[in-house]
């Protein structure tokens, strides 16, 4: 049994041991096809909202903007390594748009916390948009200004907006947990007050 904590919460969850756990393969773009990086919090979290979009052919969980050089889960869960939870997405620009991915990333994530999302508490679960063009960057300013002054809560956007920088791909046990592990992603999300916090947000279609 591999016990996890976040931010105060203790899920026994009955996953691969953490201990020798060999990583996914990174994603790998073929012509006409394009890279989007977000981190929500949770990455097991945020691989279902993306997966839904048509055009959207691939998601992978990993860690993203610190310094370390291969990270585990255990090292960065635990903080301090600049790394923050992130899904790497492969997507044909010519069925979904960057703008779309932008959207669902918004509305996905709690854009007031500047240091964790929802129960999870820590550097490690920050929002932020790892854009990897000049267009992605525009178009992720543009979002970040215009959420911020028709957005339906009181509260600024503290959203990080960065360069993406090299993405690592967490370990395999990882990728599609919430396809993989249903009532544990189900028992863990509700827990965490996620889908609580989002229709406080957005309101009650989220």
């Amino acid at each position: 049994m591999q016990i996890i904590y976040r931010a105060g919460w203790l899920f026994a969850l009955l996953i691969t041991p953490l201990s020798g756990a060999l990583a996914a393969e990174p994603p790998t773009p073929v012509t006409g096809q394009a890279i989007a990086t977000f981190a929500g919090g949770c990455f097991w979290c945020m691989e279902p909202p993306f997966d839904k979009l048509d055009g959207v052919i691939s998601t992978t969980s990993g860690y993203t903007g610190g310094d370390k050089e291969n990270p585990t889960y255990k090292q960065v869960s635990r903080g301090g390594t600049g790394h923050t939870e992130a899904v790497q997405i492969v997507y044909d620009p010519n069925k979904v748009s960057y703008s779309k991915l932008l959207d669902t990333f918004w509305h996905n994530i709690d854009p007031t916390m500047a240091n964790g999302q929802f129960c999870d508490w820590g550097d490690q679960y920050r929002s932020e948009i790892f854009y990897h063009d000049a267009s992605q960057q525009q178009q992720a300013l543009a979002s970040k200004q215009a959420l911020d002054e028709l957005k339906p809560f009181k509260e600024p956007v503290v959203t990080r907006i960065t360069p993406a920088t090299t993405f690592f791909p967490a370990e395999e046990y990882h990728q599609d947990y919430y396809q993989k592990n249903p009532l544990r992603y189900k028992y863990y999300r509700y827990g965490c007050g996620r889908d609580k916090r989002l229709k406080e947000l957005w309101g009650p279609n989220e």
